[in-house]
Formats: C-alpha cells, structure tokens, sequence
C-alpha cells in the first residue's frame, strides 16, 4: 500500500479513537454530575462498602438522621478528629496533605490527609482502597459535593454512611449499637468516642473502650466545647 494511502487509513482510525474517548469522558462527567446531583437531595441507598460487608455474610446496621436533628456535639467531634478545617477549606486541606505526605515518607504510621469532603466522596460514591486511581476519581467527586451539595449536605451525608463498627454505618446507628439511644442526644464523651471509632471501625469499639479509643474518644470529648467555641462548625449552623 502506498505511504499516502496507508496515512489516509491511520488518520480516520486516529480520529475515531479520539472520538470515542471524549465521548466516554464526557458520559463520565455528566453521569457522575447527575449521581452527585440526585444525592443532594435524596439519602445513598447502598454505598460499595456496605455491599462488601453484605457479600461477606453480614447485617448492614443503619438508621438515617437528618443533621438537623442530630446532636450538634457529634458533628463538632468529627470536625475535632478528623478535619479541624471543614468550614474553612473547599474540600481539600493542602497543608495536612503535604504533612500527611512527609510523614509517610519518613516512615511514620500511615496518615492519609484526607478531609471528611474526601471521605464523604470515597464512602459514598466509590471503594476502599485503588491508590492513585481511586484518589484521583475522588479528587473529581469531592469538587462535585463541595460544588452541588455544600458543607452542611456533606456533612449530613457523612454521618450517615461513615462505618461506626463492623457492618454500623452512621451516627444513629452506632449511638444505638454502643449507648442504647438514638443521636439526637448525645454528650461529648460519647460523640467524642463514635469519632475515635471512624478511622478504624471494623477493629475499634465505643463502648467500653480501652487503649487508643479511650484516650483519644477523651481527648475529642474534651474538644468538642472548643469546636463550638471557636465556630469551627460555623458552616453548619
């Protein structure tokens, strides 16, 4: 085949290659700005890590709570614990990033940096785990709930799908599986130890909690007063 006629060939193929990927880029964006979208105003019906803890033989254990009538001390020791900047940064906190960063590098425990908008993102629309790739999806889902949803919707969402114990999501949830009552009430000791459950639900528990949960469930509760204080949940009021 001459070289012009084999170029002509490869230029169309090229094109069409192209094509195809803008096309299920552009699907992806606005598939996931609708996913996002939808969430905004109606409650996750199942999220990827539930659906593991089913597969594996458990019973989901959730019970939704608008954040309105969830204690306010709950939200205040999950600012405390997991993301003292909520209110203040647009869902990416770059400074604990880079500390999080230097600190893995030098072989400290492993800390990932991530905000609770970072969370909200991996826990409800994808999985655990994927390093890079997963991180850089949740980087495009965390624009999307920090631009349609706002800091009050993501944080509602937050402590509602967030693991609280083996096969426990949310707040409510754990506040009935530990403590006997719902979250609508809860005092700072025990908003401070569901908080101290977060990072490691499956191996951690509230009630009657010793070691790590116990000291720094202590160190939240303690916290939480400071929190309300200073308006680091001002966004939510």
């Amino acid at each position: 085949m001459p070289r012009s006629r084999r170029t002509r060939t490869r230029r169309p193929l090229f094109r069409r290659v192209i094509g195809w990927i803008t096309k299920t880029v552009l699907g992806a964006v606005l598939v996931s700005m609708l996913w996002v979208g939808l969430y905004r105003f109606v409650a996750p019906p199942i999220t990827l890590t539930m659906l593991g803890d089913m597969v594996a033989g458990h019973q989901v254990s959730r019970k939704w709570l608008p954040l309105a009538a969830m204690d306010p001390n709950m939200a205040r020791a999950a600012i405390a614990g997991e993301d003292g900047h909520f209110c203040s940064h647009h869902g990416f906190d770059y400074g604990a990033i880079a500390k999080a960063w230097f600190r893995n590098r030098d072989g400290g425990r492993i800390r990932g940096g991530s905000t609770i908008s970072q969370q909200t993102a991996k826990n409800v629309f994808l999985f655990q785990g994927g390093g890079y790739v997963r991180k850089t999806v949740e980087a495009w889902f965390t624009f999307l709930i920090e631009t349609l949803w706002g800091k009050k919707r993501i944080m509602e969402v937050y402590l509602n799908v967030a693991e609280t114990g083996l096969a426990t999501y949310g707040a409510n949830a754990g506040a009935l599986r530990y403590f006997g009552h719902d979250a609508t009430s809860l005092t700072p000791t025990e908003a401070g130890r569901l908080a101290a459950v977060l990072p490691l639900p499956k191996k951690r528990a509230a009630i009657a909690p010793h070691g790590f949960v116990r000291r720094h469930g202590d160190t939240l509760a303690r916290y939480v007063a400071i929190v309300g204080r200073d308006g680091l949940d001002a966004c939510l009021r």
